[in-house]
């Protein structure tokens, strides 16, 4: 991202965050006639540091941000249900010196049916969307020590599409677990001429040089999801999917990924959240990967129902 791109975004943020500490952090308006649940979330979160040239316990000037939107809309009539959710993360800082980097980037949008058995089991089908907003490079230094990007994702590189298939158990609101024995995944990588070799010279993602898409007509798909305020103003909220392609299934093979976040509100305007991600994907890296990041920052969340305690 362009630096000054980085610094218009922010200052438009800012704006939005005067803005938004004239409203109300967290409404709740009941609509006991409709058979929709919809959940709006969004947060924004500044950081900046600055020094004098003699300042002499050393730093460098910053500014970065971090920022994410998330909706869901639940309909709910007899036994059938539709479910859908749209997540979105994204997050830079531009380092003096280093230029702009990005910190944060997810896309996710899911909608599934499902079709109760009793009050604790559902048939389902879903489909999901993952992939990133922006370019991603790994940073390295050559031998002068100058540090220098190489391009390693991209939008639509790689990008997931997942079709599942099976059973969805929900003791209660605020978890469920889903087993789909049937999950064809596409995978996208787009422009795959050679531009990703910093992450495979031959099949970046799984995905063969030269081709764009890769398709796992036969695996399975086991995906659990958390969401609750597991105390006053304290909301935890989980998602961990487990993928298996039958036709190369072996234990290193299957993929995980874990993405967590927990949200402390300090005041009506202020929060705090803490959030990482967890990923092991033998087609990107034969190890884990980690994200982690700590924000404080406002946060505004609308709802059309009450919890149930």
């Amino acid at each position: 991202m362009n630096s000054k791109i980085l610094w218009a975004v922010s200052g438009i943020i800012i704006c939005i965050l005067l803005f938004t500490s004239h409203t109300h952090a967290q409404v709740i308006k009941v609509d006991s006639t409709s058979r929709w649940k919809k959940t709006f979330r969004t947060g924004l979160n500044i950081n900046q540091a600055s020094f004098t040239s003699n300042w002499k316990a050393g730093g460098v000037n910053s500014l970065g941000f971090n920022a994410f939107l998330n909706y869901k809309t639940n309909y709910k009539k007899d036994k059938n249900s539709w479910d859908n959710s749209f997540e979105f993360l994204y997050g830079a800082v531009n380092n003096q010196g280093q230029g702009a980097r990005k910190t944060l980037d997810r896309i996710y949008v899911e909608t599934k049916y499902g079709r109760e058995l009793n009050t604790k089991w559902s048939y389902t089908s879903s489909l999901n969307f993952l992939s990133q907003f922006t370019k991603g490079f790994k940073y390295e230094k050559d031998l002068n020590g100058v540090e220098n990007g190489t391009l390693i994702s991209d939008f639509l590189a790689p990008a997931f599409i997942t079709s599942a298939w099976g059973l969805e158990y929900h003791p209660v609101d605020y978890f469920k677990i889903r087993f789909s024995p049937f999950s064809p995944r596409l995978t996208i990588v787009a422009d795959n001429n050679g531009r990703f070799n910093a992450v495979s010279t031959e099949t970046p993602y799984g995905v063969p040089i030269g081709e764009d898409t890769r398709f796992e007509w036969l695996a399975f798909q086991l995906q659990a999801e958390f969401d609750k305020d597991i105390a006053s103003n304290v909301n935890l909220k989980w998602r961990y999917v487990m993928f298996a392609n039958y036709e190369t299934i072996q234990l290193k093979t299957i993929d995980h990924r874990l993405d967590l976040n927990l949200v402390a509100r300090v005041n009506k305007f202020v929060n705090v959240s803490v959030g990482g991600i967890l990923i092991y994907d033998f087609d990107q890296d034969s190890g884990v990967q980690l994200s982690q990041a700590f924000s404080l920052g406002v946060l505004y969340s609308f709802q059309n129902f009450q919890e149930k305690k």
